[in-house]
């Protein structure tokens, strides 16, 4: 269930926008002003409904606090529809802009249309393989939960395994993937070790199969090597 905060001093509009969000299976957060807004917001809000003006201070001002500490979409409610103002909003980080008087439906509306975006832009930012988690906006990699430290060659190796997942990849093409990007040249022997490390810091796990002869392909899951499959 998705979490909402609303954050909206005109009782009624908040009480009926309270109420077709929790019939909806929306979770709700109500705040009548920013400083309670800014107590009650952590990381397991999903969303903000904004109003622009509020009794003690400007929408603005906490769109622009949230946007430091989260990207948490935001969508501001307002009675102003200034063109100006809607670019104000949209470039310090709003995700959308509806004007009142607005139907209930047309708020839903744009409330599911935000959510599917930021969840689109979520999935593509994360490759999975089983418990292996590696995120591209943050540039992290956790298996089973734990962060792991890798170097800016093994990130790029793996990096490029779970983007080319249950593809083989020759050595000569990763060379090219991983190490040639700015046209340096770089010997064989630096994917062999890089792997070997890479493999290690996988913890027994093994995801990178190697296909002797031909390359490596990541697998959706790790799998249990046998004598034959050659190089770790």
């Amino acid at each position: 269930m998705a979490n909402i905060m609303l954050v909206e001093d005109d009782d009624t509009l908040q009480f009926g926008i309270q109420m077709a969000l929790k019939k909806n299976g929306y979770g709700t957060i109500v705040c009548p002003n920013l400083e309670q807004a800014r107590s009650l917001f952590s990381p397991q809000v999903d969303l903000i409904l904004l109003d622009l003006n509020l009794p003690d201070g400007s929408g603005y001002d906490f769109c622009g606090w949230v946007k430091r500490r989260s990207d948490t979409p935001i969508l501001f409610l307002t009675v102003r529809d200034d063109e100006t103002d809607m670019v104000k909003g949209l470039d310090m980080g709003a995700d959308d802009y509806i004007v009142k008087p607005f139907s209930i439906t047309v708020l839903l509306s744009r409330i599911r249309a935000v959510m599917r975006r930021v969840a689109q832009t979520e999935e593509t930012q994360l490759l999975t393989c089983d418990t292996l988690i590696l995120n591209k906006e943050a540039r992290t990699v956790h298996l089973d939960g734990k962060e792991l430290i890798l170097t800016a060659g093994e990130y790029r190796l793996l990096l490029c395994l779970m983007e080319n997942k249950n593809q083989t990849l020759t050595r000569q093409q990763l060379l090219e993937k991983v190490w040639d990007v700015d046209g340096s040249f770089v010997g064989d022997n630096a994917l062999t070790v890089t792997m070997r490390r890479l493999r290690e810091k996988l913890q027994g796990y093994e995801f990178i199969r190697t296909l002797r002869g031909i390359g490596y392909r990541m697998e959706e899951e790790p799998w249990f090597k046998n004598a034959e499959d050659g190089e770790r």
